[in-house]
């Protein structure tokens, strides 16, 4: 059940299974982006916590530890035993996640399910990682290892915070890695609660820390530590700039990144256009348009655009704004102030560019950071609206005529993390699938996301895949063993 005032439990470092002060005793507030007023005060980490956390993370990774000797087997039944904990308290999770960063409570429920699907999948691989034989030339035997990479660093966004969390977790855990974990500044509190349940689960001391705190200091301070093996970032693509640095400064740690995006959703003519200005709306709107993936660039072939807006601008007007909590609510805040104006801005950017407001545009309420839903038509590819990423309620629909016009125009961008299709002609969508540069492609759908399919992004959206076998790869070092046979 829906409680907007849920107790919170922890506001604490999480270090080598304990709830702790920071060092410096410092505390940064977390604030409701429904009412603007501060949560609670959560302890804020910086280097000096990093290091604490790194120190209990190489303890736990030793040759000889309990961690290291666990059968691979173990490692799986912890981690059912974790999802089987969050699918308990499913409800106190999404209730202090919609408290957090004001998603509804409906959308905070979908993202602890999908966390808990995504733990018990890396549950499952945990003893089917392993090498091969190889018949090298010569009188040589010739094998492959895969082994943990090691202590792990994990800056988690706060659009998507269990959902996120789970990502970097799963297959960390996997594969036998440590971790130190940093959530968002906005959103920490779902991050803490999970870790007591880690503990809760009975992981060894060590395995996972948890350190609240602020970008530039413990952010950067676990991109730039040398005993970090790895540092998984998803979050703005400006910021991965700087990890990538970091790595390349300090000791050439990997790096897999998740970043932004500028997303293609292509409607041809011969679509249904009530499914696809349906399929439309999601796509855009989902989390309040806070998704990376965010279909935020809406081609609609010339033919049926006209009908195609008079149905994305019905489908806004009646999407209700207002409290997460309340089950008739779709659309909650953006996140924090600093979203809330720049998505003000870029609404701006689009009215001053002669974009035609369909819909919205505006504030809801005096109170938060409320956003009518926004449709622009008469979008064009130079508007900011339509070149950079907007992460707020603003759909943005642009003409185009021929399928390999909405191909070059749909690649030209920095971007490449999705894209999506519709269309009844198969030939058309294979061939739009095969050309367009993005990570993942939905045909006739879109968000289509799984925890069995990897994704990433091309370009400036990042390196590296989540999920899937392929999230897996970037936990683990392969070890090449080549014995001379008598």
């Amino acid at each position: 059940m829906a409680n907007p005032n849920p107790t919170i439990k922890y506001t604490k470092l999480f270090i080598n299974n304990e709830f702790v002060d920071s060092v410096s005793g410092k505390k940064f507030p977390t604030i409701s982006p429904v009412t603007e007023k501060v949560i609670i005060e959560v302890a804020e980490g910086d280097k000096a916590d990093v290091d604490r956390a790194v120190a209990a993370a190489k303890k736990a990774f030793a040759r000889g530890s309990e961690w290291r000797k666990m059968d691979a087997s173990g490692r799986a039944k912890l981690m059912n035993k974790f999802a089987d904990l969050m699918e308990r308290d499913a409800t106190y999770l999404a209730n202090i996640e919609t408290l957090d960063c004001g998603k509804t409570f409906t959308s905070a429920l979908g993202d602890v399910s999908a966390s808990v699907a995504t733990i018990r999948y890396y549950a499952g691989w945990c003893d089917k990682i392993h090498g091969s034989t190889i018949p090298v030339d010569g009188n040589n035997f010739a094998l492959t290892r895969k082994e943990p990479v090691g202590i792990v660093g994990q800056i988690i966004p706060w659009n998507y915070p269990i959902a996120m969390a789970s990502w970097k977790l799963g297959p960390a855990l996997c594969t036998g890695c440590t971790i130190i974990l940093k959530p968002a500044e906005q959103t920490p509190l779902s991050a803490l609660y999970l870790a007591s349940l880690i503990k809760e689960s009975g992981f060894p001391a060590g395995v996972v820390n948890v350190i609240p705190g602020y970008g530039p200091t413990a952010g950067a301070a676990i991109s730039e530590h040398p005993d970090i093996n790895k540092v998984a970032f998803t979050g703005s693509t400006d910021v991965g700039h700087r990890i990538m640095a970091a790595s390349a400064k300090s000791n050439l740690k990997r790096v897999s990144l998740e970043l932004g995006g500028k997303s293609p959703l292509v409607i041809f003519d011969d679509a249904d256009l009530d499914e696809a200005a349906e399929i439309a709306y999601n796509a855009l709107f989902d989390n309040h348009g806070q998704s990376c993936c965010a279909g935020s660039r809406t081609f609609v072939q010339a033919k049926v655009y006209d009908e195609f807006v008079k149905r994305a601008k019905q489908l806004a007007q009646r999407r209700k704004v207002g409290d997460p909590f309340k089950s008739d609510t779709d659309q909650g805040p953006q996140v924090d102030r600093d979203m809330f104006e720049k998505v003000m801005g870029l609404i701006k950017s689009g009215i001053d560019a002669k974009a035609k407001v369909e819909t919205g545009g505006k504030r809801v309420g005096n109170a938060g950071f409320f956003i009518e839903p926004t449709v622009f038509s008469n979008v064009t590819d130079e508007m900011r609206i339509a070149k950079e990423e907007i992460f707020g309620p603003v759909q943005s629909i642009l003409k185009f005529e021929t399928l390999e016009e909405v191909i070059e125009r749909a690649n030209r961008t920095k971007y490449g993390l999705a894209a999506g299709v519709i269309t009844k002609d198969i030939n058309k969508a294979l061939t739009f699938a095969q050309s367009v540069e993005a990570g993942s492609v939905w045909v006739n759908c879109y968000d289509a996301i799984t925890p069995q399919t990897p994704f990433g992004g091309y370009k400036l959206s990042g390196i590296g895949r989540e999920l899937g076998e392929e999230g897996l790869k970037q936990y683990l070092e392969v070890k090449t063993i080549n014995i001379k046979m008598p």
